[in-house]
């Protein structure tokens, strides 16, 4: 970003001790808007290292970590455990999604970390919450869609519960633990006092079913399966679906009565908008199939450019359905600055987000790639805590810190 004006976070810093998803992605958004993040990791790497054999990283991994520093260290080692607490009196923030109660049995968790650093605000991601029947429950992505009726609504009514395609429980709970440290931080503007903060995946997920839970209520929708394919997860729109194309598919909705009209002119069947069927969105929705197969005849005879070009020009809500090649090659984002191409000194050349977070006058951040295990060692700890080489060589020997980086690495 230009200039330290620009960098809403510069001089915060963040210790990160997330894995896979949840928190690194909390970690990511703070580190792009200016905070220095330092990634703690284990001797071993954290799991998402381990899910490729390319040197030890993964493309995900590459994704979610750009712009932290990396540091090993093994909190399971006394003198580990030190240096860590050296690092929180130094904090202002701690990351983790750790299994609720882990870091308590290290000592390490919110009420001792914050009665050794009263402004340090703690936040914490997990499943289904740090307090609860389900506390201890194992969560990941698929399970937590399980548990929150988010593959109970997915899918098509005489098929099975399906799960979303993309992670979304972990970067909503990601998403949400940024919400939830920036409000405590805000907070510790005007109080000094810092805080302990958590977000459950189950929690954030609730809010996405709004418009399922709406039909659930819905008297008049009693006995209607949940599941709705790409129709309206309410069944309450119409034409809300996805229609074929000659090479392809595009989804189109209507949401007002003016887009209604707007779509029937680029059909070239005006003549519907005064069909007593259509005339209004609860019309359309008792003759949703009719709908559907009318819009559906005509989509199919053009290409999904065609589509676009005159659903854009009559003011329709479409878009085609894009292949995920076509997203990392999308104009419009790498315009923006939201994707690059980067050269990854571990996964080679790949596409990198940046933050989707923009503040008026603030540049997108340059890239700066994600960690190899323990790069930063010497940066952090002899910059943070003035441990020089031989030092952290006594470390390292009581077996407190991970393997040496070599440079010659990067």
């Amino acid at each position: 970003m230009g200039g330290a004006a620009a960098r809403p976070l510069e001089g915060i810093t963040v210790l990160d001790l997330g894995h896979i998803y949840q928190a690194p992605y909390c970690g990511f958004l703070l580190a792009m808007a200016g905070a220095t993040v330092i990634k703690i990791e284990p001797p071993s790497g954290e799991p998402l290292r381990r899910r490729t054999k390319v040197a030890g990283g993964s493309v995900p991994m590459a994704m979610l970590n750009s712009n932290k520093l990396g540091l090993s260290l093994d909190l399971k080692n006394a003198e580990g455990r030190e240096v860590f607490l050296r690092l929180v009196d130094r904090a202002d923030v701690v990351i983790e999604n750790f299994a609720p109660g882990a870091m308590d049995r290290l000592g390490l968790g919110h009420a001792a970390l914050r009665a050794r650093n009263p402004r340090l605000i703690y936040a914490a991601a997990s499943g289904y919450g740090r307090t609860g029947p389900d506390r201890d429950r194992l969560a990941m992505d698929l399970t937590v869609q399980a548990a929150a009726g988010i593959m109970h609504t997915t899918g098509f009514a005489d098929g099975p519960p399906t799960k979303a395609g993309p992670t979304v429980c972990d970067f909503l709970g990601g998403t949400h633990l940024y919400g939830a440290l920036m409000t405590a931080l805000f907070a510790r503007e005007r109080t000094g006092e810092g805080a302990y903060v958590e977000v459950a995946m189950q929690d954030a997920a609730y809010a996405t079913l709004a418009s399922a839970i709406g039909m659930h209520f819905g008297r008049e929708r009693e006995g209607v399966p949940p599941r709705t394919g790409n129709r309206h997860a309410g069944l309450a729109m119409a034409p809300y679906n996805v229609y074929p194309a000659v090479d392809g598919w595009i989804a189109i909705i209507v949401v007002t009565e003016h887009h209604w009209s707007r779509l029937v002119e680029a059909m070239g069947r005006p003549e519907l908008a005064s069909d007593p069927r259509f005339a209004s969105n609860p019309e359309r929705v008792r003759h949703m199939e009719v709908v559907d197969a009318l819009i559906g005849e005509w989509s199919a005879t053009l290409t999904r450019a065609e589509l676009e070009a005159l659903t854009r020009k009559h003011g329709v809500p479409a878009a085609p359905v894009r292949t995920l090649e076509e997203v990392l090659e999308d104009p419009g984002m790498h315009e923006r600055g939201m994707l690059r191409w980067v050269d990854h000194p571990e996964v080679g050349r790949v596409v990198l987000p940046a933050t989707p977070l923009r503040i008026a006058g603030a540049e997108v951040p340059e890239f700066a790639p994600s960690p190899f295990l323990n790069q930063h060692e010497a940066a952090v700890l002899e910059g943070m805590l003035g441990l020089d080489a031989s030092a952290r060589e006594a470390l390292r020997a009581a077996g407190a810190l991970g393997p040496r980086w070599d440079d010659s690495r990067a």
